[in-house]
Protein backbone atom coordinates (compact mmCIF):
# COMPACT_ATOMS: atom_id res chain seq x y z
CA UNK A 1 0.00 0.00 0.00
CA UNK A 2 1.31 3.47 -0.92
CA UNK A 3 2.04 6.06 1.76
CA UNK A 4 -0.79 8.29 0.55
CA UNK A 5 -3.29 5.43 0.74
CA UNK A 6 -2.22 4.53 4.28
CA UNK A 7 -2.35 8.16 5.35
CA UNK A 8 -5.79 8.66 3.81
CA UNK A 9 -7.13 5.73 5.82
CA UNK A 10 -5.53 7.13 8.98
CA UNK A 11 -6.91 10.60 8.22
CA UNK A 12 -10.42 9.21 7.91
CA UNK A 13 -9.99 7.47 11.27
CA UNK A 14 -8.93 10.79 12.77
CA UNK A 15 -11.98 12.54 11.34
CA UNK A 16 -14.22 10.02 13.09
CA UNK A 17 -12.23 10.03 16.33
CA UNK A 18 -14.04 10.92 19.55
CA UNK A 19 -11.48 9.64 22.04
CA UNK A 20 -11.20 12.91 23.94
CA UNK A 21 -13.15 16.08 24.66
CA UNK A 22 -11.42 18.03 21.88
CA UNK A 23 -13.57 16.17 19.35
CA UNK A 24 -16.61 18.06 20.70
CA UNK A 25 -15.22 21.53 20.08
CA UNK A 26 -13.22 21.14 16.87
CA UNK A 27 -14.26 22.56 13.51
CA UNK A 28 -11.80 20.42 11.55
CA UNK A 29 -9.30 17.70 12.27
CA UNK A 30 -5.86 19.11 11.45
CA UNK A 31 -4.08 16.08 10.03
CA UNK A 32 -0.96 17.22 8.16
CA UNK A 33 0.68 19.35 5.50
CA UNK A 34 3.52 18.66 3.08
CA UNK A 35 4.41 15.93 0.62
CA UNK A 36 4.50 12.45 2.20
CA UNK A 37 6.42 11.03 -0.76
CA UNK A 38 9.27 13.57 -0.87
CA UNK A 39 9.48 14.70 2.78
CA UNK A 40 12.81 13.91 4.40
CA UNK A 41 11.82 15.40 7.75
CA UNK A 42 8.75 15.52 9.94
CA UNK A 43 8.13 18.76 11.80
CA UNK A 44 5.98 18.20 14.89
CA UNK A 45 4.19 21.17 16.43
CA UNK A 46 2.12 21.51 19.59
CA UNK A 47 -1.56 21.73 18.59
CA UNK A 48 -3.80 23.48 16.07
CA UNK A 49 -4.80 27.07 16.69
CA UNK A 50 -7.87 28.96 15.49
CA UNK A 51 -6.67 29.37 11.89
CA UNK A 52 -5.63 25.74 11.71
CA UNK A 53 -8.97 24.61 13.11
CA UNK A 54 -10.78 26.61 10.42
CA UNK A 55 -8.64 25.42 7.50
CA UNK A 56 -7.66 21.90 8.59
CA UNK A 57 -3.99 22.70 7.86
CA UNK A 58 -1.18 23.09 10.44
CA UNK A 59 0.85 26.29 10.81
CA UNK A 60 -1.23 28.70 8.73
CA UNK A 61 -1.75 31.51 11.26
CA UNK A 62 0.72 34.22 12.27
CA UNK A 63 3.16 31.70 13.69
CA UNK A 64 2.88 29.59 10.56
CA UNK A 65 3.64 32.55 8.31
CA UNK A 66 6.72 33.34 10.39
CA UNK A 67 7.80 29.69 10.18
CA UNK A 68 7.46 29.90 6.39
CA UNK A 69 9.74 32.95 6.35
CA UNK A 70 12.44 31.12 8.30
CA UNK A 71 12.13 28.01 6.12
CA UNK A 72 12.55 30.15 2.99
CA UNK A 73 15.62 31.88 4.45
CA UNK A 74 17.27 28.51 5.07
CA UNK A 75 16.18 26.98 1.74
CA UNK A 76 13.96 24.31 3.32
CA UNK A 77 10.90 23.62 1.19
CA UNK A 78 7.74 23.34 3.27
CA UNK A 79 6.02 21.75 0.29
CA UNK A 80 8.68 19.14 -0.55
CA UNK A 81 11.14 18.68 2.34
CA UNK A 82 8.72 18.59 5.29
CA UNK A 83 5.70 16.66 6.49
CA UNK A 84 4.07 18.78 9.19
CA UNK A 85 1.93 17.42 12.03
CA UNK A 86 1.01 18.26 15.63
CA UNK A 87 1.00 16.29 18.87
CA UNK A 88 -2.82 16.47 18.77
CA UNK A 89 -5.10 16.75 15.75
CA UNK A 90 -7.80 18.99 17.27
CA UNK A 91 -7.58 22.51 18.67
CA UNK A 92 -7.60 22.84 22.46
CA UNK A 93 -10.00 25.62 23.56
CA UNK A 94 -8.40 29.06 23.84
CA UNK A 95 -5.21 27.60 22.31
CA UNK A 96 -4.17 26.13 25.67
CA UNK A 97 -1.51 23.42 25.88
CA UNK A 98 -3.00 19.96 25.26
CA UNK A 99 -3.42 17.85 28.39
CA UNK A 100 -1.55 14.56 28.88
CA UNK A 101 -4.84 12.70 28.35
CA UNK A 102 -5.50 14.51 25.06
CA UNK A 103 -1.97 13.80 23.85
CA UNK A 104 -2.28 10.18 24.89
CA UNK A 105 -5.58 9.84 23.01
CA UNK A 106 -3.91 11.13 19.84
CA UNK A 107 -0.61 9.33 20.25
CA UNK A 108 -1.42 6.33 18.07
CA UNK A 109 -2.19 8.61 15.11
CA UNK A 110 1.04 10.54 15.64
CA UNK A 111 3.17 7.38 15.89
CA UNK A 112 1.49 5.89 12.83
CA UNK A 113 2.17 9.02 10.77
CA UNK A 114 5.84 8.91 11.73
CA UNK A 115 6.01 5.22 10.89
CA UNK A 116 4.38 5.66 7.47
CA UNK A 117 6.54 8.64 6.46
CA UNK A 118 9.69 7.03 7.90
CA UNK A 119 11.63 10.32 7.90
CA UNK A 120 15.37 10.78 8.14
CA UNK A 121 14.96 13.63 10.64
CA UNK A 122 12.39 14.64 13.28
CA UNK A 123 12.02 18.32 14.20
CA UNK A 124 10.30 19.11 17.49
CA UNK A 125 8.84 22.60 17.14
CA UNK A 126 8.46 23.95 20.66
CA UNK A 127 8.62 22.54 24.17
CA UNK A 128 5.30 20.66 24.07
CA UNK A 129 6.34 18.64 21.02
CA UNK A 130 9.76 17.94 22.53
CA UNK A 131 8.31 16.75 25.85
CA UNK A 132 6.09 14.29 24.00
CA UNK A 133 9.18 12.28 23.05
CA UNK A 134 12.02 13.47 25.27
CA UNK A 135 11.35 12.72 28.90
CA UNK A 136 14.25 14.51 30.57
CA UNK A 137 13.14 17.76 32.18
CA UNK A 138 15.44 20.13 30.29
CA UNK A 139 14.20 23.54 29.05
CA UNK A 140 14.05 23.81 25.28
CA UNK A 141 16.36 26.82 25.49
CA UNK A 142 19.08 24.48 26.82
CA UNK A 143 18.61 21.65 24.33
CA UNK A 144 17.50 23.32 21.09
CA UNK A 145 19.95 23.01 18.24
CA UNK A 146 21.45 19.77 19.53
CA UNK A 147 21.12 16.52 17.61
CA UNK A 148 19.28 13.90 19.67
CA UNK A 149 18.65 10.24 19.01
CA UNK A 150 14.97 9.63 19.74
CA UNK A 151 13.55 6.10 19.62
CA UNK A 152 9.90 5.73 18.63
CA UNK A 153 8.30 2.34 18.16
CA UNK A 154 11.71 0.60 18.11
CA UNK A 155 13.23 2.92 15.50
CA UNK A 156 15.77 5.63 16.31
CA UNK A 157 15.55 8.98 14.53
CA UNK A 158 17.99 11.87 14.25
CA UNK A 159 16.07 14.65 15.97
CA UNK A 160 16.36 18.32 16.87
CA UNK A 161 14.25 20.70 18.94
CA UNK A 162 13.71 24.25 17.66
CA UNK A 163 11.83 27.20 19.08
CA UNK A 164 8.14 27.43 18.25
CA UNK A 165 7.51 30.39 15.93
CA UNK A 166 4.87 31.76 18.33
CA UNK A 167 7.75 32.36 20.77
CA UNK A 168 9.61 34.26 18.04
CA UNK A 169 6.59 36.50 17.51
CA UNK A 170 7.40 37.97 20.92
CA UNK A 171 11.16 38.20 20.28
CA UNK A 172 11.97 40.46 17.34
CA UNK A 173 15.74 40.85 17.56
CA UNK A 174 17.96 39.19 14.95
CA UNK A 175 21.09 39.84 17.02
CA UNK A 176 23.46 36.92 17.43
CA UNK A 177 22.41 34.71 20.33
CA UNK A 178 18.79 35.93 20.27
CA UNK A 179 15.95 33.43 19.57
CA UNK A 180 15.43 34.44 15.93
CA UNK A 181 19.13 34.16 15.13
CA UNK A 182 19.25 30.80 16.90
CA UNK A 183 16.25 29.62 14.88
CA UNK A 184 18.04 30.43 11.62
CA UNK A 185 21.13 28.64 12.86
CA UNK A 186 19.16 25.54 13.85
CA UNK A 187 17.22 25.37 10.57
CA UNK A 188 20.47 25.79 8.61
CA UNK A 189 21.91 22.90 10.60
CA UNK A 190 18.85 20.80 9.73
CA UNK A 191 19.14 21.79 6.06
CA UNK A 192 22.77 20.65 6.02
CA UNK A 193 21.83 17.35 7.60
CA UNK A 194 19.06 16.76 5.04
CA UNK A 195 21.48 17.60 2.23
CA UNK A 196 24.15 15.25 3.55
CA UNK A 197 21.81 12.27 3.90
CA UNK A 198 19.92 12.78 0.63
Amino acid sequence: MKKTEELNILKENCRKCQKCELSKTRTNVVFSDGNPDSAKAILIGEAPGANEDMTGTPFVGRAGKLLNEFLEKTDISRKNDLYIINTVKCRPPENRVPTPREKSSCEEYLIKQISIINPQVLIFCGATALKSFYKENIPISKIRGQWLNITIDNKTYKSMAIFHPSYLLRNYSMEEGKPRALMLKDLSNIKNMLHNIS
